[in-house]
């Protein structure tokens, strides 16, 4: 009789759940300390042609902030270019974002109109590869779906500032593991512009890591795919690594 009351009840508090708490369990899944890991960009466009491009990639958690700096190292138009991201937990607090151009030889800070323009050639904005913080919008499940054997909860987000660059996004989460394995965006017309679609994952020291995610913008044919390979987690990053002095000097 105790497991047959248990399981309704299991039911019930999985069904008890909001959009929103939905999307914070993705926000705030644990991913460790720090990682690190050579990135593959693959941009591909509607012809089938594509460039690869190589990418140094540190993340640490500092507490309140999160910092995450990329250094490209190839092709060599590139080389020596660094981006670097401080994402803040505190609600409605913007990330801040810098480019290192060598060509100008100076760090560039990304202004919030420039959010929405596209990252070194991707089908990433500079507004995607931030955290966005779940109270930025207003989340509803809309459905559960089932995606290669992962139990997904479908919720659509619409943002709270209606001029913000997506009119709604759309994400399917994996139930237990807090994963988002897919992910719409629709431009501010209402229609599907591009699609996020994690490829691989697995867990590496303990935690849940995305290794490979693809972004198709479905209107231009184009495509990003993001490769992260020779993870490591939790190898004891020095904090004096996410500096702008760091981004001119490079690897």
């Amino acid at each position: 009789a105790v497991m047959l009351l248990a399981v309704p009840f299991l039911a019930l508090a999985q069904a008890d759940l909001t959009g929103l708490q939905v999307i914070e369990n993705v926000y705030n899944r644990p991913v460790g300390e720090d990682m690190q890991g050579d990135l593959i960009m693959t941009l591909t466009n509607s012809r089938g042609e594509s460039r690869i491009r190589k990418i140094k990639q540190f993340t640490k958690d500092f507490g309140k902030i999160e910092k995450k700096i990329m250094f490209f190292e190839y092709p060599a138009d590139v080389r020596n270019t660094s981006f670097m991201t401080w994402g803040y937990d505190e609600a409605g607090k913007d990330d801040d974002q810098w480019i290192y151009l060598p060509a100008l030889k100076k760090v560039k800070r990304i202004s919030s109109d420039s959010k929405a323009d596209y990252f070194m050639g991707s089908d990433f904005t500079y507004d995607d590869l931030g955290d966005r913080h779940p109270s930025d919008d207003i989340h509803k499940i809309v459905r559960e779906e089932t995606i290669d054997g992962s139990p997904c909860y479908v919720v659509e987000s619409k943002p709270r500032d209606p001029e913000y660059m997506y009119s709604k996004t759309v994400s399917w989460v994996i139930k237990d593991k807090w994963i988002g394995l897919k992910k719409e965006f629709y431009d501010e017309d209402g229609a599907h512009l591009k699609t996020l679609a994690v490829k691989k994952y697995e867990k590496i020291s303990g935690f849940w890591i995305i290794l490979h995610s693809q972004m198709h913008n479905v209107q231009k044919g184009h495509t990003t795919d993001m490769e992260l390979k020779s993870v490591k987690v939790n190898s004891g990053i020095n904090d004096r690594q996410f500096s702008e002095r760091m981004m001119k000097r490079g690897l």
